[in-house]
């Protein structure tokens, strides 16, 4: 495919289908502080989409709207909401009971769901997202929310009874952290956003909420539903440049914890700017450079099929994406033979587009960097072996596929996110073994292979070096259920749905010696509902 065919690929201003058609540019000029939707006099921040538009042959930039630019002023005035709202742990939500927060959270679903149609096509303009893959974000969200809710109300059964041990009478159960700082990425603008923000707010912590700088638009059409929802100040959420505005209030050390998933220098950044990190929780979801290990007797097909979607399912733009490829070189002809036979099946186009594989990225300058990694693997003896890979236009990059690659090259190293994908030929097992023990991340590994000798010997050792290993299967966050973490660079502590509600509170205990006096003082409390926390209440 020639550039002018990419160039092509993009749609002219009028011929966008009505039902995937953006009323833009949207000037979104509110945010949400202290339960007020407030309206910004100050700058604004353009808000430019990956679908860029096609004119007698050229293509060029699509600003779909802007968003306002928040002064560090302004971000300590949520600050001062939420830290209000919590007050010391005496606010209305930290001390309401499970029960109501719960009421208050089917409130805010009911309301998502009514926003549905809008926020997805938001996703498809401002990131590019297939309309299939941007339906299923949404509704994966709000599914993700009521098994949230579900976990809550069996956390919260197994806690609503008293303990006796040792003369001492006490009750267990979990607490809120405080005040959370919550920021999503960009290819999940709304999932992972939301897996960190629904579970912190649910335990009774009060948040500020950042929108990612792609996938921020989408935000608009939930505000007035976090309004409405939640009690003032429990929710607040601002707009801007994350070194103007998020910067000033990490250094103030009145933020208890940080929900942040990006990559890990940013995160370091942060968490540096706290003048109190021992007191600093980080709940991190960082950088990833998941390697798919294809052994000797593998499978081929079912392993191409799972090694492309691991590499190039959005564009590759997943942090549990499979970034670099071992292949044996008993195999490696046939499955590279495969592979481009699969790839050559992928469909590039626009979001909407029936059946579309390939879509424009959202980063301005990803294709530039895409670029400057496969010519820096050319110039040491890798070759782009896809017809037509590496070829770009605006936002569009044809997926390349580099082989052989080897250490000296950048891609080996870096994590590309993007469609580059880097076969490596091995022959001896320690290579990519030793790759993976090196590796600076440990979020995944897949395998691939049929002897259960040989893979029962990479499981025990790679389960010790990255927090999930996938067999015949590419990398993947879900179910929901599981645990999805990682070790060394690659995370900081664990999202699930019930993995997630421990990250954002703590086990409390109130305790007393067992006699009389202390016998009356609980009963009394307990049978006129005079605590939250001290009670016996069962959530059906």
């Amino acid at each position: 495919m020639s550039q002018s065919e990419l160039v092509s690929l993009f749609p002219e201003a009028g011929s966008i289908p009505a039902d995937s058609a953006l009323d833009f540019p949207i000037q979104q000029t509110e945010y949400l502080v202290g339960g007020t939707i407030r309206t910004w006099k100050g700058p604004f921040q353009e808000i430019v989409s990956p679908v860029q538009t096609r004119s007698n042959g050229s293509i060029s930039r699509t600003v779909i709207g802007s968003v306002p630019e928040l002064t560090a002023e302004a971000a300590f005035v949520a600050l001062e909401a939420a830290s209000a709202a919590y007050d010391r742990g005496r606010g209305q939500w930290p001390t309401m009971s499970v029960g109501e927060r719960i009421r208050h959270m089917e409130d805010f679903t009911r309301r998502l769901k009514e926003r549905r149609d809008e926020v997805i096509r938001l996703i498809m303009w401002e990131i590019a997202k297939t309309r299939n893959d941007a339906t299923k974000e949404f509704d994966r969200t709000v599914d993700y929310i009521v098994a949230t809710i579900e976990a809550l109300k069996d956390l919260d059964r197994d806690s609503s009874r008293f303990m006796i041990q040792e003369g001492i009478i006490g009750q267990v159960r979990r607490s809120p952290l405080g005040i959370v700082l919550c920021m999503g990425p960009y290819n999940y603008p709304l999932n992972e956003t939301f897996a960190t923000l629904i579970p912190a707010l649910i335990m009774g912590n009060t948040c500020i909420l950042k929108p990612p700088k792609y996938g921020v638009l989408l935000y608009k059409p939930l505000l007035e539903a976090f309004k409405e929802a939640f009690p003032s100040g429990v929710i607040n959420v601002i707009y801007g440049d994350g070194q103007t505005i998020i910067t000033p209030i990490m250094e103030s050390g009145r933020i208890d914890v940080l929900a942040f998933i990006g990559s890990s220098e940013v995160a370091d950044i942060l968490k540096k700017g706290h003048p109190h990190p021992h007191r600093l929780k980080g709940v991190l979801g960082m950088g990833a450079k998941n390697a798919g290990i294809v052994l000797a007797g593998a499978e081929i097909d079912q392993a191409v099929k799972e090694c492309l979607l691991g590499s190039l399912s959005y564009n590759g733009q997943r942090c549990t994406a499979l970034k670099i490829l071992f292949v044996h070189k008993s195999i490696v002809d046939i499955f590279i033979e495969r592979y481009l036979e699969a790839l050559a099946e992928l469909k590039p186009g626009m979001p909407w587009e029936d059946g579309v594989g390939i879509t424009p990225l959202p980063v301005e300058d990803m294709p530039d960097y895409l670029d400057e990694l496969v010519k820096d693997a050319v110039a040491k003896g890798a070759k782009v072996i896809n017809p037509g890979g590496g070829e770009r236009a605006g936002s569009m990059f044809r997926p390349a596929v580099l082989y052989p690659v080897n250490e000296s090259m950048r891609v080996y190293h870096e994590e590309q996110f993007g469609p580059v994908v880097p076969i490596v030929p091995f022959d001896d097992l320690d290579h990519p073994v030793r790759y993976v023990y090196d590796s600076r991340f440990g979020q995944q590994v897949s395998l691939f292979g049929t002897d259960a000798n040989v893979l029962a010997v990479l499981v025990d050792p790679m389960v010790n070096q990255v927090s999930r290993v996938n067999i015949n299967s590419q990398c993947q966050r879900g179910p929901d259920t599981f645990p999805f973490t990682g070790r060394k660079g690659s995370a900081e502590g664990t999202l699930s749905v019930t993995d997630a509600l421990r990250s954002f509170s703590i086990r409390t205990l109130v305790a007393a010696k067992k006699n009389d006096l202390n016998d009356s003082i609980i009963t009394d409390i307990v049978h006129d509902h005079k605590s939250n926390f001290l009670s016996t209440d069962f959530i059906l």
